[in-house]
């Protein structure tokens, strides 16, 4: 389905944008999980994956045309507080994926991404004072009791779900408030984490334990953390500017699922306790995209 207002072409490309990103965020644990074979630990993965993500979101921002803005960042003391403070949520967010993703513990980060959304709602409310009508209260609520049975499963809070949505959650607020486009945003965070990641890096490298440039395999997909991380986020924005938020809160989805199901591929723990927890965060899901689409159908404009 076409979605309603955009030319068809545009609304095809924006779709397929959309799902490209997802798809990459949904298979990228695979590309972790291979490096961590190697004996490549998170913190060197993402030191790589934020110095290789510079000179990606560089071409962006060149392509953009958004240089001066960048040089504006670094001249606007407040926003350049603000994007710090986003490097260091998303950063954070990055390590815990990495290291949970390489710890058996894919199902976890799935129900992470699925709350998510939820919580992006619910910090709408409270922080934005938006507007959140039954359908969305419903969507919470039903997450929350899924949260309850994911307790019970595991025997205490899951707090790699929990940190993972919330520091996504908070990363999204503050980019909000940030006045810059996302591929200005995205190149100053990456600029103001490779300072210490390389640092980091070359401190690794001298002392033995380093991996880049110990193979070719090792290299290679070091290297590749950069379009890694930046392509997808580019994607987003893209057609995040171009498609409903109905379509979307619907994509959005996609990768949690594809996690959902590597994690029970690779034999984590599924009881039926923990699969009672999955029925009601799919169904929070469920009413989330329903009411995000039911929304968008409303503020169409008439033939």
């Amino acid at each position: 389905m076409t979605p309603p207002s955009v030319p068809g072409a545009d609304a095809r490309l924006a779709l397929g944008a959309g799902i490209g990103c997802y798809l990459i965020w949904g298979f990228v644990p695979l590309a972790f999980q291979a490096m961590g074979r190697m004996g490549i630990t998170p913190w060197e993965i993402v030191a790589h994956r934020t110095v290789w993500a510079v000179p990606v979101a560089l071409a962006f921002v060149l392509a953009a045309r958004q240089g001066r803005q960048v040089l504006g960042v670094f001249r606007n003391p407040r926003v350049l507080g603000w994007l710090t403070l986003s490097a260091v949520l998303i950063g954070g967010n990055w390590l815990l994926y990495i290291w949970a993703v390489n710890s058996g513990r894919m199902l976890e980060t799935s129900l992470g991404y699925y709350i998510n959304p939820l919580l992006a709602m619910a910090a709408g409310a409270l922080v934005f004072r938006e507007r959140i009508d039954r359908v969305g209260m419903a969507a919470i609520g039903l997450a929350a009791v899924g949260v309850i049975i994911q307790t019970v499963a595991l025997g205490h809070l899951p707090v790699i779900s929990l940190a993972l949505a919330l520091s996504f959650c908070g990363y999204a607020i503050v980019r909000k408030r940030v006045a810059a486009d996302a591929q200005t945003g995205l190149l100053v965070e990456c600029l103001l984490l490779a300072g210490p990641s390389l640092i980091y890096a070359v401190w690794l490298q001298r002392s033995g334990g380093g991996y880049f440039g110990a193979g070719l395999s090792a290299t290679m997909w070091l290297l590749a953390c950069g379009p890694l991380t930046a392509t997808p986020l580019m994607l987003f924005a893209w057609a995040a500017r171009r498609i409903p938020l109905s379509f979307m809160g619907f994509l959005q989805f996609m990768g949690p699922t594809i996690g959902f199901f590597i994690g029970i591929s690779q034999g984590e723990a599924f009881t039926p306790v923990r699969a009672a927890s999955f029925v009601f965060i799919w169904a929070g899901a469920g009413v989330y995209a329903w009411g995000a689409w039911r929304r968008s159908r409303m503020v169409q404009p008439q033939p």
